[in-house]
Parts: C-alpha cells; structure tokens; sequence
C-alpha cells in the first residue's frame, strides 16, 4: 500500500524535522501548565503552525503516550464533498518527524459496518485537517514510537442521524482507555471572504462578539449536549468547520455515558483568533483547544 505524504509540510509548518521538532517543544513546554489529562479525546485546530500551533500544544499535552495505543483522528472534509465517512487508502502517513501506521485491522472492522468509504490518495493529500495533528501526534507519541498506530477519518457533511450513528460506532473505542480520539477543528470564521458577518454589539468591540459567539457554542461541548450544540449551530450559524466531527464525538460520548456509566468530562483550554477584528473588512479565524478526560 503507498505512503501518503506530508503534502503540507515547509509551507503550513516546518518542513525539517530538527525545526519542527524545537517548535513543538517549545509551544508544548509554554502550555504545560494546562491540566486535564490523561486525555481521551481532545479539540485541537487545523489552521498553520503560526497561527495556531501554540493553541493546539494546549490539547496535545494533555495526552499520556504511556497510556496510548491507538490515535483516532477525525478531521472535516474541506475540499470534498462527502455525505459519509471515508478512510484512507495508504497504510503510512509521512511526517518530517518520523511515519506514522495507519491500523489496518481497526480499518476493516470499519468497513465491516457498511458506513465507511475509501478516499482517494489525491482527496487525502489535498485535505489539511488531519495532516495538521500528525507532527503533534508524532512529537507527543514519540518515546512510543513504532508502539502505536493512527486511525484517520474523513468527516463529511453528515446529517445529525448520521452523526448520531457514527457516534455509535465508535463508541466501543472511546470506552477503551488505550485509545485516544484527536478531533481536528477550527472555530468561528469571521468576515466577508467567510459569508459569515454576524455581530452582536452588546459585546463590545467585533472580536469580543466573536469570543462571546465561540463561547457559547464551547459551553455547550463542555457539557456534552449533542441537541444543544445542534440548536446553537441552527440558531447562529457559526462556521465552526469541524463541527460534525465534534458532533460525532458528542454523540459517541452520550451513548458510552449511557451504556456503561463511564463519566466524562471536556474542559476547554486556550481560545485564540487569527486577527482582532474592529471593522467590517476585517477577518479572523479562531481556535480552541480542550480535553476531554475519565472522571472516577
């Protein structure tokens, strides 16, 4: 089976190893005083390293590699219209780090539902929401190299039963310990270039409304309501990219609360916007980074 390589890499973020390697470490070391971990799932964004790279140290170091054996990643289709989940076609992924291997035998009991479709190599290459967490997967997984393998998965623009029902297949992973999930999103994409201008003036300045818009919706996420992020998105609209993959996350973590009294619980960790934007010409993307962990 072919490689799929790090198409993003020395333009999204370093393409050597030795300066991507000093750059995790660093943005890793300035967020070690977030704490909620050992993780079993976290929200991390997608966009490039410069502008969200320290963000997303604040969820990768919530993850314990000692407990990890597998690395779900669920991650929006931005270029490829889906109506479904799809898989990758390769066995590797490539990063400057080191290579990353996809777990065959979880793929196939993928496919065994009847719910998951193959990608091509092209769409893989293309998307950046999944290629985006590899470095900080691989950076904090490294002292389990060749110990553990990634489960990549393209999310389509899938319907709420649709989420509700892959949510429900991979329930059974997220009740395993040894599993974590990494679900890639950016939030709130401001601006006439995104189509999305919404400002509520009772928060100050543009950027505050846009903080106070993201928060409502993280609100809802960290307390894992799947109807009230749903109602949230129907009634502003929010162009949180990943949000069927944070919906398909919810709905898994519903039906492991429900099936076998698992408690969990997501804290978000660090907010920030590509820009602070004042006036209507202005545009801005945000991200967000949280955890989400067993409580006993």
């Amino acid at each position: 089976m072919p490689s799929r390589r790090a198409s993003h890499a020395g333009s999204w973020y370093e393409g050597k190893g030795e300066d991507l390697d000093m750059q995790l470490t660093n943005w890793l070391s300035d967020a070690s005083g977030s704490n909620h971990r050992p993780a079993r799932a976290i929200i991390s964004p997608h966009a490039g390293y410069s502008y969200c790279g320290s963000c997303a140290a604040h969820a990768f170091s919530q993850i314990d590699p000692n407990t990890v054996e597998k690395v779900f990643i669920l991650g929006p289709s931005h270029h490829f219209y889906l109506k479904e989940c799809a898989l990758s076609p390769t066995s590797t992924y490539i990063t400057p780090l080191y290579n990353l291997k996809i777990d065959q035998e979880v793929y196939q009991e993928l496919y065994g539902t009847g719910k998951f479709r193959t990608m091509s190599q092209s769409v893989d290459e293309d998307e950046h929401s999944i290629e985006m967490q590899l470095p900080y997967i691989a950076k904090v997984m490294e002292s389990k190299k060749g110990q553990f393998t990634i489960i990549p998965i393209l999310v389509g623009s899938l319907d709420q039963a649709s989420e509700k029902l892959y949510g429900e297949i991979l329930t059974k992973y997220m009740n395993n310990p040894n599993n974590v999930f990494v679900i890639s999103s950016d939030f709130c994409h401001w601006g006439r270039r995104f189509q999305y201008t919404r400002y509520d003036e009772q928060h100050g300045e543009i950027y505050k409304s846009i903080e106070a818009l993201d928060r409502k919706g993280m609100q809802l996420i960290e307390n894992l309501d799947p109807e009230g992020f749903y109602e949230y998105l129907a009634t502003y609209k929010n162009t949180i990219c990943g949000r069927h993959p944070i919906a398909v996350m919810l709905n898994a973590v519903k039906t492991a609360q429900n099936g076998n009294g698992l408690r969990l619980e997501f804290k978000f960790l660090d907010y920030k916007q590509s820009s602070k934007c004042r006036v209507h010409s202005d545009s801005s993307v945000s991200y967000a980074a949280g955890s989400l962990v067993a409580k006993s």
